[in-house]
C-alpha cells in the first residue's frame, strides 16, 4: 500500500545496508577512491572511520563489489569473539574446511590457501565491521594475519571498518605496531543541507520515483536537514515516517507538518522528560515556629467554637419561635377585659390598649434573653481560657528554653601556661 500510494518499486529508506542506494557525497566519493586504491596497491592495510549511521557499511559493500574478478572477497561482521574464534570465522567465510586443531594448524591452512590464490593471480581482501569492538587481543592477531606475505607482495589485505572509538584505540602505545601497518585512513563527514536534499532525491529516483511533482516540500527539506545532522540513518528514518504519515493521509506530498509529526515521534528525549513531577516535602520547621503554629490554631480553634456556639443558640431560639408566640397572645388576650374589646375607640381605653406587650415585643425580649449568657457561663469561659493560655505560654517557653540550649556557644578552654 505504501509503495502503490507513491508509485514505487522498492522501499526507498530501508534499514539494510544496499548498495544500490549509495549516495557519493565529496566524503563518500574520496573514501570509496581511496580504499579501492589501496586494494589496487596492495597496501595491506586501510582503515575507514566515522560516526554511527554514517554509511560505512554500504560504502564496504560498494568497495567489495568494486574489486570482484580476480579477487576472493570474505566480510566479518561478528567481531565479539576470542582470537581463535575469529580466525576460524575468517577460515569459514573464505570457504576453507576446518579440519578442527587448535590456533596452529588454522593458521597453517590459512597460508596454504593464500599461497595457493597467489599463485593462480587472485588477490584475497578481508574486511571486518565495527572493528572498534575488537578486543587488542583480536587486533594483536589481525596484525599477524599482514605478515602473510611473498617478497614481491602481500597475500592478503585487510580493511578495518569503525566508528571513532577504533581510532583511539589505534592510537594507543600498545598497538603501534598495528597503527604503523595502516597506510590510509579514511573518514566520511556528515551530509551539508544541500547533500540532503540530494541523497533523498537520489534514493526517491532509485526507487523508481517521478519527479514530475516532487514528494517533499522545500521546508521538509530544510526540517530533515536540520533535525538528522546530515546522518544518513537518521535522514531514513523522518523520511520513512513522514511518508507513512502522509500515505495514512492520504496526502500526495510530504509537508513541514508531517515532518515536525515524526520529529516528536522519534524524540526519545521528550518523551522521557514526560514524566510525573517530584514531590518535594518541606523542610522541618524550627522548635519555636512550631511553637507559635501551635498558638495561633488554638486561638483559631477557640474563635470557631464560640462561632459554632452562638449559631447553635440562635437555631434553637429560631425553633422555638411560634411556640413562644402563641405563649404571648395568650396572654395578652387573657389580660384585655372583655368590654374594651366591644367598645368604640376612646381616649382611656385607647391608651390601655397601647400600654399592652404586643406579641412581638415579647418574641424580641424572650430571643434576646435566650442569646445573653448568664454571669455563671462567663465566668467559667474566662476561667477556662485562663487556664489553656498558661498552658500554652508555658510551651513557649519551654520551646525557646530547648531552641537555647541547641546553640550553646562554644567557648575555648583556658590555655595552660608553659612551664
Amino acid at each position: 500500500m505504501f509503495l502503490e500510494h507513491f508509485k514505487l518499486t522498492v522501499q526507498p529508506f530501508g534499514v539494510t545496508p544496499d548498495a544500490r542506494f549509495l549516495y557519493l557525497s565529496p566524503t563518500h566519493r574520496e573514501a570509496l577512491a581511496s580504499l579501492l586504491y589501496g586494494i589496487h596497491s596492495g597496501r595491506g592495510f586501510t582503515a575507514l572511520i566515522a560516526a554511527p549511521g554514517m554509511g560505512k557499511t554500504t560504502l564496504v559493500f560498494r568497495l567489495l563489489g568494486l574489486v570482484t574478478g580476480n579477487t576472493k572477497t570474505a566480510f566479518l561482521f561478528r567481531p565479539l569473539c576470542a582470537p581463535e574464534e575469529f580466525l576460524r570465522a575468517l577460515l569459514a567465510d573464505l570457504e576453507i574446511d576446518d579440519k578442527g586443531g587448535g590456533f596452529a594448524c588454522m593458521h597453517a591452512r590459512l597460508n596454504a590457501y593464500l599461497l595457493e590464490e597467489s599463485r593462480n593471480g587472485r588477490q584475497v581482501v578481508v574486511a571486518i565491521d565495527e572493528a572498534q569492538n575488537l578486543e587488542e587481543p583480536v587486533l594483536e592477531m589481525v596484525r599477524m594475519l599482514s605478515n602473510f606475505e611473498t617478497p614481491a607482495k602481500k597475500l592478503m589485505h585487510i580493511v578495518l571498518s569503525g566508528q571513532p572509538q577504533l581510532a583511539e584505540k589505534l592510537a594507543s602505545e600498545r598497538l603501534t605496531q598495528l597503527r604503523q601497518r595502516i597506510s590510509i585512513l579514511a573518514r566520511l563527514a556528515p551530509f551539508t543541507a544541500a547533500e540532503t536534499r540530494e541523497y533523498i532525491q537520489h534514493r526517491l529516483c532509485v526507487a523508481g520515483a517521478a519527479f514530475e511533482k516532487p514528494l517533499f516540500s522545500d521546508k521538509a527539506y530544510a526540517m530533515i536537514a536540520e533535525q538528522s545532522g546530515g546522518i544518513p540513518r537518521n535522514i531514513n528514518n523522518l523520511c520513512f515516517n513522514s511518508m507513512s504519515l502522509a500515505w495514512a493521509l492520504q496526502r500526495p506530498k510530504v509537508d513541514a507538518l508531517m515532518v515536525q509529526e515524526a520529529i516528536n515521534d522519534l524524540d526519545l528525549d521528550f518523551i522521557a522528560s514526560r514524566k510525573a513531577p517530584e514531590v518535594r516535602h518541606p523542610s522541618r520547621p524550627s522548635t519555636l515556629a512550631g511553637a507559635t503554629g501551635l498558638y495561633t490554631r488554638w486561638r483559631y480553634g477557640c474563635g470557631l467554637a464560640v462561632g459554632l456556639l452562638s449559631s447553635l443558640v440562635l437555631a434553637c431560639a429560631t425553633t422555638q419561635e411560634p411556640v413562644e408566640s402563641l405563649r404571648s397572645n395568650q396572654r395578652v388576650a387573657s389580660q384585655i377585659p372583655a368590654s374594651v374589646s366591644q367598645q368604640k375607640s376612646g381616649g382611656s381605653e385607647a391608651s390601655a390598649i397601647t400600654n399592652v406587650p404586643t406579641p412581638q415585643d415579647a418574641h424580641v425580649r424572650k430571643r434576646t434573653q435566650a442569646i445573653v449568657p448568664t454571669p455563671q457561663h462567663l465566668q467559667r469561659l474566662r476561667y477556662s481560657r485562663s487556664v489553656e493560655l498558661s498552658a500554652d505560654e508555658q510551651r513557649l517557653e519551654k520551646a525557646q528554653a530547648a531552641q537555647k540550649e541547641e546553640h550553646v556557644p562554644f567557648v575555648p578552654a583556658p590555655r595552660r601556661e608553659e612551664p
